[in-house]
């Protein structure tokens, strides 16, 4: 479970780049994070996962502050975000191992969990590769599969589509309902407005900072596209 309260970002002293924003998004639930560039959509996404600090408010995952508790909190978490930044001197293998350390995972566990999800994402032949080689879709699938191995209990995602061919998109997307069935809590934004159309159980619009329609996705969209609904609040903001 992922619980935000009150949340409020601000930088240079003045500017609000979010603004006292609370969702609660439970074990079980693929939740959509749905705005503009800029919209806030990103700083959310870091300071959940502990990258940036914040000002007011708080942030639980399971039920442990990320302020207080961030080690603990880091612990249960996996984050992918827009452009990953990963270790281009390691080869593939070495930096999914260097995650399963850090993570604790098994070593009588790893093998299996790596084949596993570098077959289902095309890679397994390339993990012997320095990473500098990657493409970006084949990093993306790397950092995938790093954060996955250690069976994360909420998975947070920023873009993860963006890069991926359509065969790791449709890839993604059950392994994100399989996760769910077993109750991870996952929280994504997209601008990628079908496929969280389909995909969510709730979905959050954000516009400069701040909630404009929260609910679960048959309420927010009615017998609209999630696409009219956000271009009509767009056009309603103006």
């Amino acid at each position: 479970m992922i619980e935000i309260k009150g949340f409020t970002k601000i930088y240079n002293k003045t500017k609000k780049a979010v603004d006292n924003i609370s969702l609660t998004i439970e074990d079980g639930e693929i939740f959509g994070f749905i705005g503009h560039n800029g919209a806030g959509k990103t700083t959310t996404i870091k300071a959940i996962v502990g990258i940036l600090d914040f000002e007011e408010g708080d942030i639980l995952i399971n039920g442990k502050s990320i302020k207080e508790r961030p080690i603990e909190c880091k612990k249960e978490i996996a984050y992918i975000p827009d452009n990953p930044d990963l270790y281009d001197t390691l080869t593939g293998i070495s930096f999914i191992n260097f995650m399963c350390d850090i993570y604790e995972v098994p070593k009588s566990e790893r093998k299996s969990r790596i084949n596993e999800y570098a077959t289902k994402f095309n890679l397994l032949d390339n993990l012997g590769d320095e990473i500098s080689s990657y493409s970006h879709g084949m990093k993306q699938k790397l950092a995938l599969i790093a954060a996955l191995v250690h069976k994360p209990k909420v998975l947070v995602l920023d873009e993860p589509f963006v890069a991926l061919d359509p065969k790791a998109v449709f890839d993604l997307k059950e392994l994100m309902n399989n996760m769910c069935r077993e109750g991870v809590t996952i929280f994504f934004s997209t601008h990628i407005l079908d496929v969280a159309e389909k995909l969510c159980n709730r979905v959050a619009i954000i516009k400069e900072g701040r909630l404009v329609k929260v609910g679960k996705m048959e309420e927010v969209k009615g017998d609209k596209s999630l696409e009219n609904v956000f271009l009509d609040i767009d056009k309603q903001e103006e």
